[in-house]
């Protein structure tokens, strides 16, 4: 299954400062402009659909071992 965006989700957050390519903002603005949410929630949600891949890739990994 792929990422899906969803409508935001509060819970409890901390502030990181990272840098975005430009290009990427304007991607990632351009999503969540007609769906009523924010940057901040796309690249949270992203951000999680990428780790759990790579926590079932690795997973899947030990289990060849």
């Amino acid at each position: 299954m792929g990422f899906k965006f969803e409508p935001d989700k509060r819970k409890e957050t901390l502030n990181k400062t990272i840098r975005f390519p430009k290009e990427l903002v304007e991607r990632i603005e351009k999503q969540v402009a007609d769906k009523d949410s924010y940057f901040s929630s796309f690249v949270i949600q992203a951000c999680e659909y990428a780790v759990k891949e790579a926590e079932i890739e690795y997973n899947k990994s030990l289990k060849k071992k």
